[in-house]
């Protein structure tokens, strides 16, 4: 065969190849297309789905209204506000300006944040582009400091809360935990490196150059942008407005479309020329202190998926959900972006995975045989002190189930004291001791639970609590009091709050005063830590009376 029809076979395989992978069966857009259906009721929000293979976008449809005051639908060019997925957007622009060499993500985030304390010289850049900073995170720390949830909250609110802060949630390295201060500090780094605000940075560098045309950052939440869908909270069978209160840049609000949320995530699998090493270095996975694995990158999550590599985020604001999944090795990108709170696009975007892939038949585990009365004694309410976490187990015959606030997981025994999930993408496995259990994760590091026992609140006990707290680090006070046997707290702008007793000086009370641990000296009470998810140990000293 002479050289010229050997080169012209092997591009018309290449094509054929081409053209075959980038198409869904008839089949499969049906099934698709089911999981949407119910968005497309009547007086009901939606969203827009679009799927990539290879350069062809093979799925592109819109679901229900964009604004149900005016009936008007969404569409494929609608934008929505994409939240946490801004976040790869904001990791991107710090790994231009380190490739240029005009920062290193190694710097510390002393070197370029004013006025934080000097634990700010431990934490680096890289420290927060994988949430493992130890950073207290925006809406937990707001939530006690008074802010309700329809309370605007900006870069600069950020700014002064964070430069009261005396403390760290954790070592800087040794743990994962969410953080939205993080990526609200990247922007600001972004900002003074560049001489240039964030959204004209992002604009510049990134959203144009990559092909986002559609693509903005929106720091003004009051202001009118044509194209923008309305988003909508779900109360039991109707909808509410979710009022548009967030001002802040830099682990969310960007406002894009599916087209342009597929045209940059094709440069994961086939980057455009010159981004080949950005679209790589974001993938960069780095252990915790200790060695366990992490698998948040840059920005972006890194695992597997019915054992296909997938690189993705979600994220979640007012009632706007989003999720992006893209499969380097399949070529193949997932976008999902709606404007109602109970969407649920992470199990959606599974299902489509699903549909085009198919899901591969998981191994049957090999289930230990425990007695009863053994796998009874494992049931009841643990407690981990480090990451101020509770967690309950129940048993149906031989499954264990672990629940943590309104969820709860199924664990297999696979020994007489060891359980494992039965998601074989998700592993977890658990070890029960003598005096409680540990969690040891598929990323993260492990946890330890101590079992405990409810402990009664007595009017002794209560009359111990009773006080005004006062937190420098949020100036802001919450006041114990004790009224008809029920313990309560108040504060100016969260009204009255119930409190009950979990531990001995240890109570749980509504959001956000999730846990008050009390602290004593020479027998009396001199203050309390409270945590609230993302923001822990949050210290309150008791004023004299």
């Amino acid at each position: 065969m002479k050289p010229t029809m050997k080169k012209l076979l092997v591009v018309l395989l290449v094509i054929g190849w081409s053209y075959s992978h980038a198409q869904l069966q008839t089949e499969q857009i049906a099934k698709i297309d089911s999981l949407f259906l119910q968005w497309n009721t009547p007086n009901h929000p939606g969203g827009a789905i679009g799927i990539m293979q290879d350069d062809k976008i093979v799925f592109s449809k819109a679901y229900g209204l964009a604004s149900m005051e005016y009936l008007v639908p969404n569409s494929t060019e609608t934008r929505f506000n994409v939240a946490s997925v801004s976040k790869q957007f904001s990791a991107l622009g710090i790994v231009l300006l380190h490739l240029q060499g005009k920062i290193s993500i190694d710097d510390t985030i002393d070197q370029y944040i004013d006025g934080l304390a000097p634990f700010a010289s431990k934490i680096t850049i890289r420290h927060m582009l994988h949430h493992t900073s130890g950073l207290r995170s925006l809406h937990t720390l707001f939530g006690l400091a008074g802010w309700r949830s329809d309370d605007s909250r900006t870069n600069a609110d950020l700014n002064r809360i964070m430069a009261k802060q005396n403390e760290l949630n954790f070592e800087p390295g040794s743990e994962y935990l969410y953080c939205n201060t993080g990526f609200m500090f990247m922007a600001t780094i972004i900002e003074k490196v560049s001489g240039r605000s964030f959204g004209t940075y992002m604009q510049e560098e990134i959203f144009v150059p990559l092909g986002m045309y559609d693509t903005y950052v929106e720091g003004e939440y009051d202001r009118i942008v044509p194209n923008n869908a309305t988003s909508y909270n779900n109360t039991d069978d109707s909808f509410v407005r979710s009022v548009e209160y967030w001002g802040y840049v830099g682990s969310g609000n960007i406002h894009t479309t599916t087209k342009d949320l597929l045209t940059y995530l094709k440069n994961f699998y086939d980057p455009l020329p010159g981004w080949d090493s950005p679209f790589k270095i974001m993938q960069t996975l780095d252990p915790l202190n200790d060695g366990s694995f992490n698998q948040y990158a840059f920005g972006v999550n890194v695992d597997s998926l019915y054992g296909r590599k997938r690189i993705s985020h979600g994220g979640s604001i007012g009632g706007f959900r989003s999720n992006i999944a893209v499969f380097p090795a399949d070529r193949t990108s997932i976008v999902i972006i709606t404007n109602f709170s109970s969407s649920g696009p992470a199990k959606k975007s599974n299902k489509i995975a699903e549909v085009i892939f198919g899901k591969p038949q998981k191994k049957p585990i090999e289930v230990a045989k425990i007695p009863k009365s053994k796998m009874a004694s494992y049931v009841g309410t643990y407690w981990d002190d480090i990451t101020v976490q509770e967690r309950k187990v129940t048993i149906n015959g031989d499954t264990l189930f672990i629940g943590n606030g309104n969820s709860k997981t199924a664990f297999l025994p696979i020994t007489k004291n060891e359980f494992i999930t039965l998601d074989p993408e998700n592993v977890t496995r658990i070890e029960f001791n003598g005096k409680g259990m540990t969690f040891h994760p598929k990323s993260g590091k492990p946890s330890l639970y101590t079992k405990y026992k409810s402990e009664p609140l007595t009017p002794q006990r209560a009359e111990e609590y009773m006080g005004t707290y006062y937190s420098k680090e949020i100036e802001t006070a919450y006041t114990v009091h004790y009224e008809d046997g029920k313990l309560f707290a108040h504060h100016i702008r969260h009204g009255t709050i119930p409190l009950k007793q979990k531990m001995d000086d240890l109570l749980e009370g509504d959001y956000p005063l999730n846990t008050m641990k009390f602290k004593k000296e020479n027998n009396k009470i001199i203050g309390v830590n409270i945590s609230n998810g993302r923001a822990r140990n949050l210290w309150f000293e008791k004023r004299p009376e």
